[in-house]
């Protein structure tokens, strides 16, 4: 019995990780550039268990990292001359201090130096790793498809989308930005365009999300009253036994 309350206790850990993931997903559901997350798990053999049909491994749950879905979310227009989308693959290539990092959120705007940068002061970068500087006396931005940025008759620079071979390789880091966790460098994405004044949405389904929260809590309640009987049984077994003279 008590086998069988770990085993139950395993999967309602890894049901509360995923519904961990699910809640991040649906509250992500309108951050630019934001990918779904699904978790996985896998079961791990323990030490056997005896039954009448002999030795039986015990299978526990557990948590084995996750899955993301970097499939394109869908593009708005917010007609913002710093705000950028990426129609394809690739990212944005930020500078931080802890490194380079990577993103599909294109909110960005013009510092007090001319530079181009996130929202949280974080500087974007060109096709050539540099930081993006604009006079804003030269005029008004306009960035083409191809990522190269214009001031009236001058251009000033092109800005840079890369991508990789392995987007697994891409581990969170927060303010919606990725860090590359292996030994590949970034390639340029030349099939992908910019679209200047548009921003891309996450690519969550909240319906489905939704879905997902109400079968996972059911899961969730179902473990917890057959573990609640289990525990039932085994309190009578023990005041059975007890009464045996």
């Amino acid at each position: 019995m008590d086998n069988a309350l770990y085993v139950g206790l395993s999967r309602q850990m890894t049901l509360q990780r995923q519904l961990d993931i699910v809640a991040n997903n649906i509250a992500n559901a309108d951050t630019s550039g934001f990918k779904t997350e699904k978790p996985i798990f896998r079961t791990e053999p323990k030490s056997p268990a005896r039954t009448a049909d002999g030795p039986k491994p015990i299978k526990f749950v557990i948590d084995a990292g996750l899955t993301r879905d970097f499939s394109q979310g869908a593009l708005r227009t917010t007609n913002s001359a710093f705000d950028l989308a990426i129609d394809g693959a690739g990212f944005f290539q930020i500078q931080t201090p802890g490194g380079e990092r990577y993103t599909r959120d294109g909110h960005f705007r013009l510092d007090e130096t001319g530079r181009i940068v996130t929202q949280a002061g974080q500087a974007v970068l060109d096709a050539g790793g540099a930081e993006v500087i604009i006079d804003p006396k030269k005029g008004a931005l306009e960035i083409a498809r191809d990522g190269s940025m214009s001031q009236g008759i001058e251009q000033v620079g092109r800005l840079g989308v890369v991508n990789f071979d392995s987007l697994s390789d891409l581990e969170k880091s927060g303010d919606n930005q990725f860090r590359n966790t292996s030994n590949q460098q970034p390639q340029p994405a030349p099939g992908s365009l910019l679209r200047q004044g548009m921003l891309e949405g996450s690519n969550v389904n909240p319906v489905l999300q939704v879905t997902d929260m109400i079968q996972v809590t059911r899961a969730y309640e179902s473990l917890a009253r057959m573990m609640e009987s289990t525990q039932e049984l085994s309190r009578r077994t023990v005041e059975r036994l007890g009464r045996v003279d």
